[in-house]
């Protein structure tokens, strides 16, 4: 009598244990993703979107690119450097200052300029920023990008993100220091202030956000497994 009396006080005091455990992986169940929802929704995360100035106001910096598209004039067509004094060498134009000048107002100016030797010329032109895209990208390395695309258009070009990639967690280093940190993927080049030189660093994911599958197999896995056990002492008993 004494034995099943030991034996039935320790099943209940085990099947105790068992219910508190349950109780705790059904916490955590729930507690995790809110906790995943909260750190995603910090401030710091909430990537400020600058709206971006018309594509117009757009100008050239050292060490950017300007891409040059003359109608029926290949050869005169094509991405040019700027080098560090704002200067640009061009087909029958030669050395021009091109940094400063509005795009709009730099189209105009080479149009006067070109139709001095061509016969009624149409011209294009584009600004391109020369910036490494890096991090939890498919193809990091050097891309020339036009200022008026997004972030995500920029990561698009190196390949898109990675699985671990997170396009909420972007960060602009301009040489090697931190400029800002959790840049909306939304947000253009131009806007968040991106120049020749910069660097994009996608991070990766939160820990929850990379492993959110095995955790939530584990938390559903683990509480059959006590369910189980305490059918087996409930028939023991």
């Amino acid at each position: 009598s004494g034995g099943r009396f030991l034996a039935a006080s320790r099943s209940l005091v085990l099947k105790a244990y068992m219910l508190r455990a349950l109780g705790f992986f059904f916490a955590v169940l729930v507690l995790l993703p809110l906790a995943a929802i909260a750190q995603n929704s910090s401030p710091a995360s909430s990537a400020q979107h600058t709206a971006s100035p018309p594509a117009e106001a757009i100008t050239l910096q050292p060490g950017d690119v300007i891409r040059v598209q003359i109608w029926r004039e290949e050869d005169l067509s094509g991405e040019f450097p700027v080098d560090e004094f704002g200067m640009v060498v061009l087909p029958l134009l030669g050395e021009k200052q091109v940094t400063g000048i509005a795009m709009r107002e730099l189209r105009n100016l080479l149009l006067q300029e070109y139709s001095v030797q061509l016969r009624n010329p149409s011209i294009s032109i584009t600004p391109l920023r020369r910036i490494n895209i890096l991090g939890e990208v498919n193809k990091p390395g050097l891309y020339e990008v036009d200022p008026t695309i997004s972030l995500a258009g920029a990561v698009a070009l190196a390949g898109g993100a990675t699985p671990a990639g997170d396009l909420n967690r972007i960060r602009i280093l301009r040489s090697g220091e931190m400029l800002r940190e959790r840049v909306g993927a939304a947000n253009t080049l131009q806007s968040a202030d991106i120049r020749s030189g910069d660097q994009i660093l996608v991070e990766q994911r939160g820990w929850f956000e990379r492993n959110s599958t095995f955790l939530v197999s584990v938390a559903l896995g683990v509480p059959s497994v006590i369910l189980a056990v305490i059918t087996v002492l409930d028939r023991n008993r």
